[in-house]
C-alpha cells in the first residue's frame, strides 16, 4: 500500500470513529465499542478486507496510544482526590488484582482446557481494570459520581497496569523457562512500581518547571512541551524497568495539580490527543481481530467472562477495599465498574511474540472477554448508578466557553460552575452571596440567553455561571455552588477582605459557619462597617470566630478567622 492510500484510509477511519461516537449515547452503547466495531467492519474478515495481523506493530502503537490516554487522564486527576484515594486504589490494584487475576485464571484454565500455568497467564492479563476503558466511560456516561467514588476508580485504573505488567511478564518468564529466580520476579515488580513513581513524580515537578519557565512567544507550542515531557516520563521509565504507564500518570497527576501558564490550552490539546489515542488504540484492536476466531472461543470465553464480572471482581474488590469505609452500594458499583479495554488486548499479544503454546487461544479468549467486559458492563454503567442511587446527572455543555489562556505566570482564573436546586447560591440575588474581595461573577448564560450580571440578578437552578478569582479562592467558591460539600473545617488564620457593605449574617453564610448564640439578631444584620465604626479607631472588632479590621481600601474590611470552625 503507498503512503497516499495509507493516508487516505487512516483519515476514512478517523472520520469513522469519530462519527460512532455521535450514536454513542443514542445506542446506550460506549464509545470505545463503536471504534472497536468500526476497525472489525474495515478488517481482514469485515467489509473493508484491510489485512493487519503485525501483533509487534499493534503493540507499540497501543503502547503509546495509551500512554496519551493516560497523560490526560492524570492532567484531570487532582492531586488532592489522589491523597484522599491513594490508600484503597492502591489496594485495589495490587490485592484486587492479584485476587482477580487468580480467581479468573483458575477458571481460564478450567473451561479452555488447557495447563494451569497458561490459565493463570490469561488471568492476569484481564486482571486489571483498563484506564482507557474507564476514562471514556466516565466521562461520556452523563453521570456525575461522588468525587470519591470517581477519584478511586481513576486512580485505581491508572495504577494497576504496573502490578498487570508484572504477572503477565512473571509468568511467561515462568513458562519459558526464562525467569531465573524468585529474587528477579521479585526485582521486576520493584522496578515495575519503583522506577515508574519516582520517574512519573520526577518528570512531573520538572515539566512543571519547564512550562512556567520557558517562556515560549508562540502559545500552541505550550501544549507540545507538556506532551513532551509526557513521553519523557513513558519512556524514560521503560527504559529504567519501570512502568511507563504509571510514570506517564503521575506526571500527568503532577503537571496538572500545578499552577501552569497556558493551562487552558494545555488541557484542551490533551483531551484532543487522548481521543485520537482512543479512536487510533481500539480502532486498530479492532482490526487486529478476526470474528471466526471470536466465534471458536465463544462458549468458553463467555464462561470466563462471567466469573470474572460476577464472582472475580466482587470478591477482590470485598477484600482489597472493605477496610476503607466505602458504603455497600459503592462496594457494589466498584465491582461493577471493572472494564476491560485496550490493556488486556495489548497485554495478550505479548505471549505472541514469546511464542508461548496456546498463546492464539489465549488472545483471542481475552478479546472476547473485553468485547463482553466492555459491553455489558459499559453500557449498564447507568443503570446501576441509578438503580444504587450513586450519583445525579452532569451538567449539561454550556453553549458558552469563557477562557483565560495565560502565556505568564498569573494569579487568577475564570471558572464556569452550574447552579444546582440544592446549591447555597440557588435563589440568591448576587448582592446577597458577600463574595470576597478577588472573586468577580463576569457572565451568567441562561439557556441560550446571556445575561450581564448585576446586584439584583438572581441565580437560578441550571445557569452557567462564570466565576473571575483568585487562584487560592477557589475552593470557597466551589463549596458555594456545590449542592453537597464534603465536611470541612474552617482554618483557624483564614484572612479574606470583603465589602464594608457586607453584614455579619452574609460573611457567616458565605463560610457556611453557624451564627453563635450570642450574637443578637439586630447585630447579624449590621454591616461590618458599622461594627468598626462603633469601636476605636484601628482596633479589632470580635465577631463570633471572625475578627475585623479596617482593609487597606475603605470600601473594604478584612475578616481573620480566630479558631478552627466546623462548615456546614
Amino acid at each position: 500500500m503507498s503512503i497516499n492510500a495509507a493516508v487516505l484510509l487512516a483519515g476514512v477511519l478517523l472520520l469513522l470513529g469519530i462519527a460512532s461516537s455521535k450514536f454513542s449515547a443514542r445506542l446506550g452503547m460506549p464509545v470505545l465499542v463503536l471504534f472497536l466495531l468500526v476497525g472489525m467492519l474495515a478488517g481482514s474478515e469485515g467489509l473493508g478486507r484491510i489485512p493487519f495481523e503485525n501483533y509487534s506493530l499493534a503493540n507499540s502503537v497501543g503502547s503509546v496510544a495509551l500512554a496519551l490516554i493516560l497523560f490526560d487522564g492524570g492532567l484531570r486527576t487532582s492531586l488532592t482526590s489522589v491523597q484522599r484515594v491513594w490508600r484503597p486504589a492502591l489496594s485495589l490494584s495490587t490485592i484486587g488484582v492479584l485476587l482477580t487475576s487468580l480467581i479468573t485464571g483458575l477458571a481460564a484454565a478450567w473451561a479452555l482446557k488447557m495447563p494451569l500455568l497458561q490459565g493463570l497467564l490469561l488471568g492476569s492479563i484481564v486482571g486489571s481494570t483498563d484506564a482507557a476503558a474507564v476514562f471514556s466511560v466516565l466521562r461520556t456516561s452523563g453521570l456525575k459520581l461522588p468525587e470519591r467514588l470517581t477519584a478511586t476508580l481513576e486512580v485505581e485504573s491508572g495504577s494497576n497496569d504496573p502490578m498487570a505488567i508484572f504477572l503477565t511478564l512473571g509468568l511467561i518468564g515462568v513458562i519459558s523457562g526464562s525467569a531465573d529466580s524468585p529474587q528477579a520476579l521479585l526485582l521486576l515488580f520493584l522496578a515495575q512500581f519503583g522506577a515508574g513513581s519516582l520517574v512519573g513524580l520526577g518528570v512531573g515537578r520538572l515539566a512543571t518547571w519547564g512550562v512556567n519557565r520557558i517562556n515560549l512567544d508562540y502559545p500552541g507550542l505550550y501544549p507540545l512541551v507538556a506532551l513532551s515531557f509526557g513521553l519523557v516520563a513513558f519512556g524514560l521509565a521503560a527504559v529504567l524497568g519501570g512502568s511507563g504507564f504509571l510514570a506517564v500518570y503521575i506526571a500527568g497527576i503532577v503537571l496538572g495539580s500545578s499552577s501552569i501558564v497556558f493551562r487552558r490550552g494545555i488541557f484542551s490539546f490533551h483531551d484532543a490527543m487522548a481521543w485520537l489515542g482512543q479512536i487510533l488504540l481500539f480502532v486498530m484492536l479492532g482490526l487486529l481481530s478476526f470474528p471466526s476466531r471470536l466465534l471458536a472461543v465463544a462458549g468458553e470465553g463467555l464462561l470466563i467472562a462471567l466469573v470474572l464480572i460476577v464472582v472475580a471482581r466482587p470478591l477482590a474488590v470485598a477484600v482489597a477495599a472493605l477496610p476503607f469505609r466505602f458504603r455497600r452500594r459503592e462496594l457494589v458499583f466498584l465491582s461493577w465498574v471493572g472494564l476491560k479495554g485496550a490493556v488486556p488486548i495489548t497485554l495478550a499479544t505479548f505471549p505472541l511474540m514469546a511464542g508461548i503454546p496456546q498463546s492464539n487461544t489465549i488472545f483471542n479468549a481475552v478479546f472476547f472477554v473485553v468485547l463482553i467486559s466492555a459491553i455489558t458492563q459499559g453500557w449498564s454503567l447507568p443503570l446501576v448508578a441509578r438503580w444504587l442511587h450513586i450519583g445525579r446527572p452532569a451538567d449539561p455543555t454550556p453553549a458558552l466557553s469563557v477562557e483565560i489562556n495565560a502565556l505568564r505566570q498569573v494569579d487568577g482564573e475564570i471558572v464556569d460552575y452550574t447552579v444546582k436546586p440544592k446549591a447555597q447560591v440557588a435563589g440568591q440575588q448576587l448582592r446577597d452571596l458577600a463574595l470576597p474581595d478577588g472573586v468577580l461573577v463576569t457572565l451568567i448564560l441562561r439557556g441560550r440567553q446571556v445575561l450581564m450580571p448585576r446586584g439584583s440578578t438572581t441565580l437560578e437552578p441550571g445557569d452557567h455561571v462564570f466565576v473571575a478569582l483568585r487562584s487560592r479562592l477557589q475552593p470557597w467558591i466551589d463549596r458555594l455552588f456545590d449542592p453537597d460539600p464534603d465536611e470541612a473545617s474552617l482554618p483557624a488564620g483564614l484572612v479574606l477582605a470583603f465589602n464594608a457593605a457586607t453584614s455579619v449574617e452574609q460573611l457567616h453564610r458565605f463560610f457556611g459557619v453557624a451564627i453563635p448564640a450570642e450574637i443578637r439578631p439586630d447585630t447579624a444584620a449590621r454591616s461590618l462597617a458599622d461594627l468598626l465604626a462603633d469601636s476605636a479607631a484601628g482596633s479589632e472588632v470580635q465577631v463570633g470566630s471572625f475578627g475585623l479590621r479596617a482593609g487597606a481600601d475603605q470600601d473594604l474590611v478584612t475578616a481573620c478567622c480566630l479558631v478552627e470552625a466546623p462548615l456546614r
